[in-house]
């Protein structure tokens, strides 16, 4: 069984690494308020103990990022096909509901968890009756900080940072070009552990560039505090770039790349930077 987990949870995150894609509605990357999929399916197989078959319970954030509806149904896939019952949610970005989403399966015994948290602090609750029902939890891909969080499985987040920033790195030349180049950042949810490292890991391989002065921020938000974005929602990253561009970019000042954490945050700057024709890269 723990092998089984071990390599379907890798794979399934090998996936979304090299398959990143943009967000699947565009206008509410937030959530999706129109649907809620909830998917319950019974399949039989190798994966029962007294002729009762197990069950796994995958909670996902959101249908509004393509990466969760293809992280969710790849695990939804791989456990049916080792014949197990599944149950699949997707919460709409909201904690509150991702919490009723997790009860529910518990009531209905589900006898393994797999949660990709919404906020990895705001599940405490939830965790304790899991724990209480002696559920075991895997935290997907961010971190849930509670002691009955049985596993965490993720990539090396900070090498991610690394390498959106050596994108930025090597597509503006810098060490080459003479410069100087103007730049931005927007960073992930604050709730989310994952977003400092990705930030953290993308600002190490810039500062040396900033600090000579080859690479100018225009803002001077430099700090994740500064750049941070809620839910990593596309209109509070949309709303910031609005303020940064017309606070900081006017009188003919180029804009030559803003570096984002993820699809749905670069997706707001990029609509931003685009419909005032500014020239941007946005990474993620």
């Amino acid at each position: 069984m723990k092998k089984f987990l071990a390599l379907i949870l890798a794979l399934c995150l090998c996936l979304s690494l090299v398959a990143c894609t943009s967000a699947s509605n565009p206008g509410n990357s937030g959530g999706n308020n129109d649907t809620q999929d909830t998917d319950q399916s019974t399949n039989g197989g190798d994966s029962q103990t007294g002729g009762e078959t197990k069950t796994v319970g995958i909670a996902m954030p959101t249908q509004s990022l393509e990466r969760w509806n293809r992280d969710g149904a790849y695990l939804d896939e791989q456990f049916k096909a080792a014949g197990y019952n599944t149950i699949v949610t997707y919460s709409d970005n909201k904690n509150d509901q991702q919490v009723n989403d997790i009860q529910n399966m518990i009531s209905q015994g589900v006898d393994l968890l797999i949660i990709a948290a919404i906020d990895g602090n705001g599940l405490n609750t939830v965790m304790n009756d899991a724990g209480a029902a002696g559920i075991p939890v895997i935290a997907y891909d961010r971190l849930i900080m509670n002691d009955n969080s049985s596993y965490y499985v993720s990539f090396d987040n900070y090498t991610v940072g690394k390498l959106q920033g050596e994108f930025v790195r090597d597509a503006l030349d810098l060490d080459n070009a003479a410069g100087p180049f103007n730049m931005e950042f927007t960073a992930g949810d604050p709730a989310d552990n994952n977003a400092g490292y990705f930030f953290n890991g993308a600002f190490d391989v810039l500062k040396p560039y900033i600090d000579s002065g080859k690479v100018v921020v225009p803002s001077g938000q430099t700090a994740f505090d500064a750049v941070a974005t809620d839910q990593w929602q596309t209109d509070v990253a949309l709303d910031r770039a609005q303020n940064v561009l017309a606070s900081y970019y006017t009188g003919g000042t180029k804009l030559d790349a803003w570096l984002c954490s993820n699809d749905s945050t670069s997706l707001g700057a990029a609509l931003r930077t685009r419909s005032a024709a500014y020239r941007t890269g946005c990474s993620a």
